[in-house]
């Protein structure tokens, strides 16, 4: 329950501080100024968002912190798996900085506001008119159905198996895309790699290629140099050969008087000898050389071949051609796997399609016991709401199997003798609306061990004798939880515990909400003016101090 609320800086709230009693507490005060606020900031400590537009000066920071005593409800695992520190006094706070900039804090370690939410999900419960908007909703119905029925856990592990089998329909839907999308591609990738692998490609051989179509195309013009060099080295009369030789003989004869021309006959000899080498190398290649037509043709349509497939493919070289050849090889290969792998999801898809729906039944099964005990029991409670001929109905249809099972219900309402059930969102009025609603939180109350509850104006649409079986409901309630009603009625006020009064002080240049825990008299003369207005008659006070009893 709520020990202490501050806050700071929010809205219209300068700063403020409430120490609400542990069972019933009221809080009233004029329109505007300033419940739904205190309201607002309460929803911070429960993880909602914010920004800079909640600060009242744009230059300081927001604070809002709530002090928790949680020592009664179990809550040291939630704790421990959000390596939390956990004390019997839970103090969440949450900053948010003229920058926009917020921050959460849970006994003062930071943290997000998914656990945030999560751990104030456990701590308060705010009834607001969205609650009453959202009773309209067939999926809001089922889930204070489960509420009631104490079916959460049940559905918690159905919810696993089913988003297992969620997450292997998206898998095999995918796949099966992928698959139909090789499956097209099927034919030209074969097409393709056959072309690429019967081409037989080497990454080093277009340069060689194109050397040797050089040479064949040019192979009697290279004979024909080859031939006139040969003529010049060795074949005619002077050739150099020749030159060299007789050359060498006179210095070598001439060493034998001058020592230092023995190293000048070494070198021409050893010219002579490099001669003939070319010679000889120059005759193997004129011999090697022969003018093919047919292999011209061969390496021309070869080359070709290579620069048709560069091309198609939009490849720079070979390697990046052969590149290609093996990913069409994992296509084509993928292809095959494919299958084996589309057999075992679909598989797992069907075996989590049986798991599922078989805790689904489970789940339906628990929840139609429920069904009688929570029409009966809210039908009670509006007869002794002032609606006496209600007749609140659950219609159940199966569906095929979702986040929430097998169960698609409509609660159906009629609050006249011999009129037909009709879904909430035709059936009922706005204070039919407030009534329904609050028999539900009233049931959904003894089921749950939520510490607080708070009321932001159930009581719409609602007076005199429907009001005063209300208000002692809360006092039931308050009980065994701790209760806040937001209200403008003064059967309810005259009730609380505690009684707060919410007003605006226009005193400094800026409007600022303030609140304060009224006394005894104090109270008095509030209920008096919600029953008479500002200037409230003596039969307004005597009424005043008769509801306070």
């Amino acid at each position: 329950m709520i020990k202490s609320l501050f806050i700071q800086n929010y809205a219209l709230i300068k700063s403020l501080k409430i120490n609400p009693s542990d069972s019933f507490n009221t809080i009233t005060g004029e329109t505007g100024a300033g419940k739904s606020i205190i309201l607002g900031a309460m929803g911070l400590l429960l993880g909602k968002r914010a920004d800079t537009k909640a600060l009242l000066d744009p230059n300081t920071k927001c604070i809002v912190e709530g002090i928790f005593d949680i020592k009664q409800y179990n809550l040291q695992v939630i704790f421990d798996d959000n390596d939390l520190d956990y004390e019997n006094e839970c103090i969440i706070r949450r900053e948010i900085s003229p920058s926009g900039k917020s921050r959460a804090f849970i006994n003062d370690t930071p943290t997000t506001l998914d656990v945030v939410s999560k751990i104030g999900g456990y701590l308060v419960d705010i009834h607001s008119q969205h609650d009453t908007l959202l009773l309209a909703s067939n999926e809001y119905q089922l889930q204070m159905i489960d509420y009631f029925a104490g079916t959460n856990q049940l559905l918690k592990e159905y919810q696993g198996i089913y988003n297992q089998y969620k997450s292997v329909s998206i898998q095999l839907e995918n796949l099966e895309s992928e698959a139909a999308e090789i499956e097209q591609e099927k034919d030209f990738n074969q097409f393709q790699y056959d072309e690429l692998d019967k081409a037989n490609l080497d990454p080093e051989e277009k340069d060689n290629l194109e050397d040797r179509l050089q040479l064949l195309e040019h192979a009697e013009e290279i004979k024909l140099k080859i031939h006139q060099a040969l003529a010049v080295l060795n074949e005619n009369e002077f050739s150099v050969e020749t030159g060299l030789k007789e050359a060498g003989n006179s210095i070598d004869q001439a060493s034998k008087y001058s020592s230092s021309l023995k190293d000048l006959a070494e070198r021409i000899n050893s010219s002579w000898i490099e001669i003939r080498d070319i010679t000889d190398e120059l005759n193997r290649k004129s011999e090697e050389i022969i003018y093919d037509p047919e292999e011209t043709e061969k390496v021309r349509e070869r080359i070709d071949l290579i620069y048709q497939l560069l091309t198609k493919h939009r490849a720079s070289d070979i390697q990046e051609l052969i590149n290609i050849k093996e990913e069409l090889q994992e296509k084509i290969s993928k292809a095959v796997n494919l299958k084996f792998d589309l057999d075992e999801l679909r598989n797992q898809k069907q075996n989590l399609y049986n798991k599922a729906l078989k805790e689904a039944v489970k789940l339906s099964e628990e929840r139609s016991k429920s069904y009688p005990e929570f029409s009966n029991g809210v039908n009670t409670l509006l007869s002794q709401l002032g609606i006496p001929n209600a007749n609140l109905e659950i219609q159940v249809s199966k569906k095929e199997i979702s986040n929430n099972g097998l169960d698609e219900i409509s609660l159906n309402f009629s609050a006249n003798k011999g009129v037909e059930p009709q879904p909430l969102k035709k059936a009922a009025s706005g204070g039919e609306f407030s009534r329904l609603m609050f028999s539900i939180k009233y049931i959904l109350a003894n089921k749950t061990a939520m510490p607080t509850l708070i009321f932001d104006e159930i009581d719409t649409g609602i007076s005199g004798e429907v009001a005063m079986q209300m208000v002692q409901m809360m006092k039931e309630m308050s009980k065994h939880h701790q209760l806040i009603a937001i209200s403008h009625l003064p059967q309810i006020a005259a009730k609380g515990n505690r009684h707060f009064f919410v007003f605006k002080d226009h005193s400094s240049d800026i409007s600022e909400s303030k609140i304060k825990e009224v006394n005894e008299e104090e109270r008095v003369t509030i209920i008096a003016e919600m029953i008479g207005g500002k200037n409230p008659s003596e039969s307004a006070f005597k009424s005043a101090k008769e509801l306070i009893g």
